[in-house]
């Protein structure tokens, strides 16, 4: 088992800041949780404890912005996307600042800590933002890198991270290059293009439907926004079967992405794995992940039901 996304983060942003003096680091009395304690004890004259006050947090990091500096803005995902959106959208993209957003605990599995911290609306949330970018790696080595890619891009940016520890999908050394998704298993059958924590989940479905005799393909889909669209429509072009998995609404975040490049670019019966809008509840992580069939297990029954 690898470590949570949530953790990575902590590592990337504390390596960071002690290699960029323009790095200031904001958290909403959640450091512990969001892991940006790393970054404080490197850099505690850059580190910024705002409170429980997320939409306070997003002004002063656009204040930080307009002075040249590279803020990162952190609190669990329900929060910093929900109850700081109307500062996220009037005061960090419309004027285009500088300004990271990582929310972690995202998704249900978060776990007893329910349905109020359970974020499953964010990707949408942020999507729908002009000009903010959107990305939602599925392990350590993946969250390192758009960490890193993020803090210099020079644009609005939210990143999804989650509290659970999860497999390792790419070795350390991988080089990321987020203008293209990743093919991470190739199949002739279906195609299931996932993001997060899915991905752990699609690739363990793909391994038992092999075991029947039935190939599907997985694609990692970090880059939900901007996200290559040609490259997803000629993946779509090859597949009469083809899903969308992940750990949030079916409604507005990767799956309608991925409908959305379907009826423009190819059109499509898109099958979406996920939240089917409606709310979880408090309960052990592994467990909701069974019950709202998002683990391996469920992946494997909803495509092999269509199949």
């Amino acid at each position: 088992m690898g470590k949570a996304t949530r953790e990575a983060y902590g590592e990337a942003l504390a390596e960071l800041v002690a290699e960029n003096k323009k790095i200031v680091v904001l958290d909403a009395d959640l450091a512990g949780s969001t892991k940006t304690a790393n970054a404080k004890k490197v850099a505690p004259e850059r580190f910024f404890d705002m409170g429980i006050a997320e939409a306070d947090m997003i002004g002063h990091a656009a204040g930080f912005a307009t002075s040249g500096f590279i803020p990162f803005a952190s609190s669990f995902s329900m929060f910093c996307t929900g109850r700081a959106w109307e500062q996220i959208r009037n005061s960090v993209a419309y004027p285009h600042l500088n300004v990271k957003v990582c929310g972690t605990h995202a998704g249900i599995t978060v776990g007893e800590d329910g349905v109020s911290h359970q974020a499953i609306e964010d990707i949408a949330l942020m999507r729908v933002i002009p000009g903010m970018e959107v990305y939602v790696p599925c392990d350590a080595s993946e969250t390192k890198a758009v960490i890193k890619h993020v803090a210099n891009t020079n644009k609005p940016c939210y990143v999804r991270l989650g509290r659970s520890s999860i497999e390792d999908v790419y070795p350390e050394d991988t080089e990321f290059n987020f203008d293209h998704v990743n093919v991470l298993r190739g199949g002739k059958d279906a195609v299931i293009f996932a993001c997060g924590l899915m991905v752990q989940s699609a690739l363990a479905a793909a391994k038992k439907l092999a075991q029947e005799g039935k190939e599907v393909s997985v694609v990692d889909v970090c880059a939900i926004k901007p996200t290559n669209e040609d490259e997803i429509a000629e993946i779509l072009s090859q597949y009469d079967v083809v899903f969308t998995a992940e750990e949030h609404n079916v409604i507005g975040g990767l799956g309608g992405l991925i409908c959305e490049i379907a009826a423009d670019k190819c059109p499509k019966k898109i099958h979406r794995i996920g939240i089917q809008d409606t709310y979880a509840e408090s309960g052990d992580a592994n467990k909701l992940m069974a019950k709202y069939k998002l683990d391996g297990d469920g992946v494997y029954e909803q495509v092999k039901a269509v199949l």
